[in-house]
């Protein structure tokens, strides 16, 4: 289990534990009321612990190599899944993935980012960073959802878009610019959820809906910390301060309108426990698709366009 530096001190009940366990197995001590009483003390001091933490170690939770990806979702909360490729131009990008399923017995389609596991497939997702093509495939997708009047599903965990050269050749911007118009008036419920890291328009590209809800331990801004330190400070030293800056936890995104509401996480982060997050994560999404279903499509277009041409200041 890979735990974070301010997780040191759960490590060493960790340590405790195990010692506990070898001795009890032996069978030279009955160790049993030990173990449940260090047990009780990990789950109080990571209550301690995460409800005290700085942006930034939202943000390397957020980045948890154990932490469910969107397949991961996919797999545990609906069924049925049937994946879409390509954006019938250029090619399929592994990095953005979609498709329909069931919820239960609601038809959904779906599209989230993916990221690696390993290297291998880190390479193959490129990161969870999509390239034009990726925000291509996601429109076709969300159009034939339009045009079967099915509900849209997005997951957002994206460092942000591809940046190479040739993802800007063949029309990143445009790509993702066209996205925004185009979910901005779908005429079906669309529903977007920021499992992990949500930044800059890559995540935008998939991110305009009627509900908009994070993770609690997800994170939401235009730069990542680290692009952020690096060009007002010249260097990547200043990320804490950085994200400390950019006010991009769930919770300022909640105080500044910009996210409709947060999903509560297991104590220790969605990697700690799966199963309870992707049972809440399921709960919450027919919540929300009840109440958008049952609401006229045109109310909800019009309201959608409301919530998103308020947010921000501006002065004349």
């Amino acid at each position: 289990m890979m735990l974070f530096d301010f997780e040191k001190p759960i490590e060493e009940l960790y340590k405790q534990i195990e010692k506990a366990k070898e001795t009890h197995v032996k069978g030279k001590v009955n160790m049993l009321d030990t173990i449940e009483q260090l047990e009780k003390k990990v789950v109080e001091l990571k209550k301690t612990i995460y409800n005290d933490l700085n942006a930034w170690q939202k943000v390397q939770i957020s980045r948890h190599p154990d932490r469910p990806y969107t397949l991961d979702y996919i797999e545990n909360i609906f069924k049925d899944f049937i994946e879409l490729h390509g954006d019938r131009n250029i090619a399929d990008d592994k990095a953005l993935v979609g498709g329909l399923a069931k919820l239960d017995n609601q038809p959904v389609m779906i599209i989230g980012h993916q990221k690696g596991r390993n290297t291998k497939q880190r390479q193959m997702r490129n990161f969870g960073m999509a390239n034009p093509e990726g925000y291509r495939k996601a429109l076709r997708l969300m159009k034939i959802a339009e045009k079967f009047d099915i509900p849209v599903i997005s997951f957002i965990d994206t460092p942000g878009a591809s940046p190479g050269l040739e993802a800007e050749e063949r029309g990143q911007g445009e790509a993702i610019a066209r996205n925004l118009l185009e979910m901005s008036v779908l005429k079906v419920p669309v529903v977007c959820i920021i499992i992990g890291e949500g930044a800059s328009g890559g995540a935008l590209g998939i991110g305009i809906g009627d509900v908009v809800s994070m993770l609690e331990y997800s994170w939401y801004s235009v730069i990542t910390p680290e692009s952020c330190s690096s060009i007002l400070w010249r260097s990547w030293e200043f990320k804490e301060k950085a994200a400390n800056a950019l006010k991009l936890t769930s919770k300022d995104m909640l105080e500044m309108q910009m996210i409709d509401k947060i999903i509560t996480e297991p104590t220790g982060g969605a990697h700690n426990d799966p199963e309870t997050m992707y049972k809440t994560v399921k709960s919450e999404l027919k919540k929300i698709l009840k109440e958008l279903c049952e609401t006229d499509i045109n109310k909800l277009v019009n309201k959608r366009i409301e919530k998103f041409s308020n947010m921000g200041v501006y002065n004349e």
